[in-house]
Parts: C-alpha cells; sequence; structure tokens
C-alpha cells in the first residue's frame, strides 16, 4: 500500500483518535492503580475494577475503529483486506497490552501486568468478535455486558470452573483464564479478519 493510501485508510477508521483513546486509558488506569495502591489498607484485590475496566474500555475503542463508511467499496476492491484487517488490530491490540500492562507495576502473581495483558487480549477477541457478527459500532455492548455480569457474580475465591466462565475477574497466573482470552482473541481476531465488520445501516 502506498504512503497515501495507508493515511487515508488509517483516517478512514478513525485510527489516530483510537490511539488517542488507548493512550487516555491507559493514563487514568495508571492514576487509577497509583491511588487506589495509596490508600491505607490496601489490598491487591482492590485494582480488580482497573484489571477489568482498563481492558473494556480499550477493546472497545479498538471495535468501534473498525467502522468501515464506505463498506461497499471496500468490499469491491482488489486488495488483500484479512491482511490488513489482521494488521489493523494487532496493532491497536500491541499498543494497549503494552501501555495497560505498565499501568499496573508490581506483583504479577495477584492483579498486576500479566492478569491486565490477559485481559485486554481477551476483551479485544470478544469485541471484534462482536463487530463481524453485529458491527463495529455496538461491538463493545457483548463485553460490557459480560464484564459487568461477571464483577457482580464471581466468586471471591480464584480458580475452579470460575477460571473459565469468569476470567476477567481472576489473578494473573489462572491457566484457565489465560485459555479462555487467547482463544478469544485468536478467534475474535481470525474471524473480523475474513469477515470484516457486519455493515450496520443507519
Amino acid at each position: 500500500m502506498s504512503v497515501p493510501g495507508l493515511v487515508l485508510y488509517l483516517r478512514s477508521r478513525t485510527f489516530p483518535a483510537t490511539v488517542a483513546a488507548v493512550l487516555g486509558t491507559a493514563a487514568t488506569a495508571a492514576w487509577s492503580a497509583s491511588w487506589l495502591q495509596s490508600q491505607s489498607g490496601f489490598d491487591h484485590t482492590a485494582r480488580v475494577p482497573v484489571v477489568a475496566l482498563g481492558p473494556l474500555l480499550a477493546a472497545s475503542a479498538i471495535g468501534t475503529s473498525l467502522y468501515a463508511p464506505s463498506d461497499e467499496l471496500d468490499r469491491t476492491a482488489p486488495r488483500p483486506w484479512p491482511l490488513r484487517r489482521a494488521a489493523h488490530v494487532l496493532a491497536l491490540t500491541a499498543l494497549a497490552v503494552v501501555l495497560l500492562a505498565l499501568a499496573v507495576p508490581g506483583h504479577p502473581e495477584e492483579f498486576g501486568g500479566p492478569a491486565m495483558v490477559r485481559n485486554t487480549l481477551g476483551a479485544v477477541g470478544v469485541t471484534v468478535a462482536a463487530a463481524a457478527l453485529i458491527g463495529a459500532r455496538p461491538s463493545w455492548l457483548p463485553m460490557t455486558v459480560y464484564v459487568g455480569s461477571v464483577y457482580v457474580a464471581a466468586p471471591s475465591e480464584p480458580g475452579g470452573s470460575a477460571a473459565l466462565w469468569a476470567w476477567v475477574m481472576q489473578p494473573g497466573p489462572q491457566a484457565g483464564a489465560w485459555a479462555v482470552a487467547l482463544g478469544a482473541f485468536a478467534g475474535g481476531t481470525a474471524l473480523y479478519a475474513f469477515r470484516g465488520a457486519r455493515p450496520v445501516r443507519t
């Protein structure tokens, strides 16, 4: 792709605004984690809202950036769209993973960087899959409903079957939670890469 073509593609997908949203989410997550840690009687489980909501917000921004304003033209253009779509998702996900992991330093065995990385990958996977199935603009809804539900329903003790159905609420080293998140990311990214975002007519 030529440089002008790449610039046009990035602008049409609101790529710069999405990058800014991810940066703002990471900065907010870092401030929130620091504030929580400064409170008396701090317990690492107090960072659960940061580890759950930070990835959700970043994934929502990434999902809405997948909207194609000229979907009909895109689908008829003789271009390698699956590779371009995958690169779009992977680039923004890599940025979100790095920044959000840095937002919660220390204590990786609890709700630190590894949990943030896992949740970001899983949240992006669910969101981009939703973009392919229901459209980019409402793609944030399924993950938002899921996070809200498990935040209330997840047991306080990690592990067990909750590592699978409440993976976003698990501390860093839970293997089951990682398996679900990585599966969601791989499946969601592949689905979006080959199908693209579902057109939503207004």
